[in-house]
């Protein structure tokens, strides 16, 4: 990976980042576990499935 695309990928994961707190209600975030916990299920639910679908139609376009 370059330096371009590590910070490229910095960039949007800080922006993804930003969004996903804002869905999160601050008084539940008080130990590093409830932002991890937090963090994954907003990841697993909104994130994972976009890079899987970007990927499959990635794929499809190949063959």
């Amino acid at each position: 990976m370059t330096p371009e695309q590590q910070q490229a990928i910095q960039t949007h994961v800080e922006a993804i980042s930003a969004i996903l707190y804002a869905d999160c209600e601050s008084e539940s975030l008080k130990t590093l576990e409830d932002i991890e916990l937090a963090g994954k299920e907003r990841v697993l639910t909104h994130v994972t499935p976009q890079i899987g679908i970007f990927l499959s139609t990635q794929l499809a376009g190949q063959k």
